[in-house]
């Protein structure tokens, strides 16, 4: 079977890739106020920092502890509504041009279309539903019994070799019958399995050769004929 003749998934990471620069820090601020946030993001700091410069584990915990100082004990479904109102504005405001036509290219081409994020599910759902796409896969919130978030994660957070687990989780849930081409586009670190696991991987990032993605083609050379 060549190329061609297969099905054909399109997997965007959005904090980076689909919208300028990261959306979790404003949608706390949003969600728990901005001197709060900044509060918890202080006490936090070495944490926070090392996770930055180190990825990995470091930043998946230094985020879940954030999460929990800010969100815990929060009722999900005003969390959501905050989270829809939110997510448009982030979109409207901070998209990016180029990877939306892109994007839009994929869904008039007929190929499935999967944001694939760190950033909340809560709201990686709401702008996949804006731009049409076909699935939405980010880190999803615990909740308790009662309706309120724990602030910890359901499962882990969707960075790194999670990003490509889920991914093939949700393409094997569409029983495709044969193993998809798969597009994927990223800007960071935690990008680099997504990348690595796709037959067109594309790096949208601005860092060009400093960049954790510069083995990839760049976003800007690629051809929607």
């Amino acid at each position: 079977m060549t190329e061609h003749s297969r099905p054909v998934v399109a997997a965007f990471d959005l904090d980076g890739t689909l919208t300028e620069g990261g959306s979790v820090f404003h949608w706390l601020r949003r969600i728990a106020g901005t001197g709060r946030t900044y509060l918890a993001a202080m006490r936090l700091i070495v944490p926070l920092t090392i996770g930055a410069v180190r990825s990995s584990q470091w930043a998946d915990h230094a985020k879940e502890r954030l999460f929990h100082a800010l969100l815990a004990g929060r009722d999900v479904e005003r969390v959501r509504a905050i989270s829809e109102e939110f997510a448009l504005e982030h979109l409207e405001h901070a998209g990016r041009d180029l990877l939306l036509q892109r994007l839009r290219w994929h869904l008039g081409e007929g190929h499935d279309v999967v944001i694939v994020s760190a950033s909340p599910e809560i709201y990686v759902a709401v702008v996949a539903e804006r731009l049409k796409a076909q699935g939405a896969l980010g880190t999803r919130l615990a909740t308790d019994p009662r309706g309120r978030l724990s602030g910890s994660y359901l499962g882990k957070n969707c960075r790194g070799t999670e990003k490509m687990r889920r991914l093939g989780e949700w393409i094997e849930e569409r029983d495709y019958g044969v193993e998809p081409v798969i597009y994927a586009y990223g800007n960071s670190r935690g990008d680099r399995r997504l990348l690595a696991g796709a037959t067109h991987p594309f790096n949208a990032g601005k860092l060009g050769r400093l960049g954790a993605l510069r083995r990839y083609p760049r976003t800007r050379a690629f051809a929607t004929t």
